[in-house]
């Protein structure tokens, strides 16, 4: 059996405001961020997890998430991602991504990022309409917005992506199109498109805004999907557009059950090893993860009965035909044992079985939950 593909996803956990939606690790910032130390956890934490793998194969992808990574200064970045090249052995034209917010701090250093080692930028955008970026505590407006993506393109980024919300507080269908005519107008390779979502211990739980009703959101969701693939954006998984190509090759790794290290205060990772596949998790609050000499907050290895559903649950995310053979390749089970769920699927009409390859219906992605929980 060929080793499980291997990323790395590198955690910065902090953000110049908390938005009062977001239920990620991140924190904003009170003091100077302590750049040199984190630097130094971070290298410390990877050499870690490289000496942990059983087999140390050439990385795949790099993800640098947040937070806001690239509050961290270009001359940080190179710094690590040489450590990791180096370390690795990896060919530095893997796809390594950092998300990135579109202010006015850091504009200048997307030229000097793109030299560091970074070849695709995801620019948490959400909306291009400044009443919207207010109500959701974004720190940058519509036209800093626009002026980040221009800085994008010339600093030679030929990968990047557009991350846009949609069924925000008293939108319209009219102001989402509006929102993605605007994104268009840039010609992104790639557009994340995801709907607002009200996440326990974020401030919008506590304090719930007036959002779309369902058949708003309805429209905004058909509406939307169609402008985006009249325009060659294709949707391969849920939330997820790119023209031909340019795919984010991390994120496919992950829905594809591929294997990936978490390194960096909060982060997570999912390794194959000789005893099943093992999760792990990081320390959280930046001073504790700072102070640690072994970064790992807690780990377990998934139960086998529990490996359908973990796979199913990333895997039926994309919108394509999968094998029943990746199932195999990525757990070490047969794929037998989705026999009773796969029929009860079909029978509902929420996916199609042809000589073991998998397809979600349009129903099945309709009810996705529901055809998830299946394999519970």
């Amino acid at each position: 059996m060929s080793p499980v593909p291997l990323a790395l996803y590198i955690h910065f956990p902090w953000c110049i405001r908390k938005c009062p939606y977001c239920d990620f690790n991140s924190h904003e910032i009170k003091n100077a961020i302590p750049e040199e130390d984190y630097l130094k956890s971070l290298m410390q934490d990877f050499s870690q997890e490289w000496e942990a793998l059983e087999i140390q194969a050439p990385l795949e992808s790099i993800f640098m998430g947040g937070g806001t990574p690239s509050l961290f200064s270009p001359k940080t970045i190179d710094h690590l991602l040489n450590f990791i090249f180096k370390k690795t052995n990896t060919n530095k034209n893997i796809e390594v991504t950092m998300e990135a917010n579109p202010s006015t701090v850091e504009l200048k250093r997307f030229s000097d990022f793109y030299q560091a080692g970074v070849n695709r930028l995801s620019l948490g955008i959400q909306s291009f309409q400044d009443e919207k970026l207010k109500r959701l505590g974004r720190v940058h407006d519509a036209l800093q917005a626009k002026q980040a993506i221009d800085a994008i393109c010339s600093a030679q980024f030929s990968r990047f992506n557009l991350d846009m919300m949609h069924g925000l507080p008293f939108q319209t269908v009219e102001e989402a199109l509006q929102d993605i005519e605007t994104a268009l107008s840039f010609s992104p390779p790639h557009f994340s498109w995801y709907q607002l979502t009200v996440e326990p211990n974020t401030y919008f739980h506590r304090f719930p805004p007036k959002l779309p009703e369902e058949d708003i959101l309805f429209e905004i969701q058909t509406q939307g999907h169609f402008l985006l693939e009249s325009k060659g954006l294709m949707q391969y998984e849920i939330s997820a557009y790119s023209l031909p190509g340019f795919q984010c090759r991390h994120n496919v790794n992950y829905w594809e059950f591929g294997d990936y290290m978490g390194i960096g205060a909060g982060a997570h990772g999912k390794i194959s090893t000789k005893k099943g596949i093992l999760r792990y998790w990081k320390y959280r609050q930046p001073t504790t993860y700072l102070n640690q000499t072994s970064y790992r907050a807690e780990e377990k290895i998934i139960k086998k009965e529990e490996l359908p559903f973990e796979f199913m649950l990333n895997t039926l995310r994309l919108k394509k035909i999968f094998s029943l053979d990746l199932f195999t390749a990525r757990t070490g089970l047969d794929k037998a044992v989705l026999e009773k769920p796969l029929l009860k699927a079909q029978r509902q009409g929420l996916l199609k079985e042809t000589n073991g390859e998998i397809q979600v219906t349009p129903l099945g992605y309709q009810f996705l939950n529901d055809l998830i929980a299946l394999f519970m």
